[in-house]
């Protein structure tokens, strides 16, 4: 990591600790606002040993609060914080289902799947508003709008906010998911395909997108900031429930995070061009072009109303068993604010 993040960190950190010791969310400290209290009677008595959480290249700020160790600082000795990297929300979910995963980051599209499919997962906390979804083609390709896809082969990774936009993109043009036939790949394979020519088009993600934009040429086709769903945080149920105390310090790190990278984003966008491997031409447009850092935490009715507008396309396109009836159930159940709500009026 370059020596201009490194120089920030301490002062970050100080302030980071001087608004836990505020909010009681040091280690042996409990985050009062979020029903937690300690397991016993040891200043450093956390409710579990170890934290699993989540690391991705589309969720910005979890990159800070990982190469800072605010998560770490905050917990001490006392517990394990076990760092996983999601290649995309389908992932994500995937571990959090599986219990590999105590919080994960995805977009609020694939947290809703998840959750009308059955994952006991919730989202604690907003990461982002991004416009990190569009179609690609290729450089020199005859595509220009979505209605050229009549026929084509279009690589996207199901279950995640691309796929959707694609689904809610051919809706706005009048075609349907059977226009097109979809080849389910994970975000850089799909990447990958358009370049080697086995998709003609492809439902890109940022990073990897902007920089097949800059590397390879390749052309968005089509945009639309409103197809793309927030950056949800998600726990499971069971963590929010038995570690109410982890859950709030992972919540305060981001909002931490957060206050960091709105005022240092070019320190951020040479993070993520050092994890993500792209140049930071790359990463400072998906950072201060593409990324909204600067929203509310607290997951409320601006993201119900935005997947509110998903629900019906995931009905339509048959992604979950339960039908109309299982989302409903999912969007009215998925958000769990409290966290958020404590880390933010906190700060």
């Amino acid at each position: 990591m370059s020596p201009v993040i490194r120089r920030a960190v301490p002062a970050i950190a100080l302030a980071g600790a001087m608004m836990l010791a505020t909010t009681g969310c040091l280690a042996g400290e409990r985050a009062g606002g979020a029903g937690a209290a300690p397991a016993g009677g040891g200043q450093n008595d956390w409710s579990a040993a170890t934290l699993s959480i989540d690391f991705a290249t589309y969720n910005p700020l979890s990159l800070v609060v990982k190469d800072q160790g605010l998560i770490e600082d905050a917990l001490g000795e006392d517990v394990t914080v076990e760092w996983v990297q999601s290649a995309g929300s389908n992932k994500a979910n995937e571990l959090l289902r599986a219990g590999s995963l105590d919080v994960g980051s995805t977009a609020g599209s694939a947290a809703l799947l998840a959750r009308a499919n059955g994952s006991p997962i919730q989202v604690i906390d907003v990461y982002s508003q991004p416009e990190w979804s569009a179609i690609v083609v290729p450089a020199e390709s005859a595509i220009t709008s979505v209605a050229d896809l009549r026929g084509a082969t279009v690589a996207a990774t199901a279950g995640t906010d691309p796929y959707f936009f694609l689904l809610q993109a051919l809706e706005a043009e009048g075609l349907s998911i059977g226009d097109v036939e979809v080849q389910n790949l994970q975000h850089a394979d799909g990447r990958a395909a358009l370049e080697a020519g086995s998709v003609d088009a492809w439902a890109g993600l940022d990073p990897i997108m902007a920089a097949a934009q800059v590397e390879s040429g390749a052309r968005l086709v089509y945009r639309d900031v409103d197809f793309n769903s927030y950056g949800f945080l998600n726990a499971t149920e069971e963590f929010i429930t038995e570690h109410p105390d982890l859950a709030q310090v992972v919540v305060d790190a981001y909002e931490q995070a957060r206050a960091w990278a709105i005022t240092h984003p070019e320190e951020t966008a040479e993070l993520l061009a050092e994890v993500a491997g792209i140049d930071i031409a790359v990463a400072t447009t998906v950072i201060q072009e593409r990324t909204n850092l600067d929203v509310d935490g607290v997951p409320g009715p601006a993201q119900r109303d935005v997947l509110g507008r998903i629900a019906p396309v995931l009905v339509d396109s048959d992604a979950v068993s339960g039908g109309r009836a299982a989302v409903d159930a999912a969007l009215e159940s998925i958000i769990h604010p409290d966290f958020a709500r404590t880390a933010t009026e906190s700060r």
